[in-house]
């Protein structure tokens, strides 16, 4: 792959992962066949800073942060729960952003295959 390519790909979608990631991701991208290129380039990635403005606005006893992310039974869980009577509401304004980036990363790992 051109490094040129996966060099602005990286630019433009480094905050969809987590920093421990990014070398991981542009070793498989300069592996990547062309051929592969435009389902990498076509992948929607879940901004983690809209999952934490969800969370905190309407995430906290509905799980709508979760659902956004596509964890779908932690959203049901939140939801039944009250969001875990108002402690896992405070708990996933900490976590919900790394959730998010590994949700993107398994995404971008599924997208390879």
């Amino acid at each position: 792959m051109d490094t040129a390519k996966v060099d602005m790909f990286m630019m433009m979608n480094s905050k969809y992962f987590e920093s421990y990631h990014l070398v991981s991701v542009r070793d498989r991208l300069l592996q990547l066949d062309e051929s592969k290129w435009s389902t990498v380039q076509m992948l929607q990635f879940k901004d983690p800073t809209t999952a934490l403005i969800i969370s905190i606005i309407a995430g906290g006893h509905l799980g709508i942060d979760r659902f956004y992310i596509g964890d779908t039974g932690l959203g049901i869980a939140k939801l039944l729960t009250c969001g875990g009577l108002g402690i896992w509401a405070i708990v996933d304004w900490f976590l919900i952003q790394g959730a998010t980036r590994e949700k993107n990363m398994q995404l971008f790992q599924n997208s390879l295959y």
